[in-house]
């Protein structure tokens, strides 16, 4: 499996920005991922 581009850390901080109250469009356009990479870190 590929390494992911994203540490652990980073992952977490985006996924608590999301819960702080961002939109998730909005997390994932500033990071510059995909809708589905963001719910496949969620899981």
């Amino acid at each position: 499996m590929r390494p992911s581009r994203f540490t652990e850390e980073q992952i977490i901080g985006m996924l608590k920005e999301q819960e702080a109250g961002a939109a998730t469009a909005d997390v994932c356009r500033k990071h510059g991922i995909s809708s589905a990479t963001f719910y496949k870190f969620k899981v």
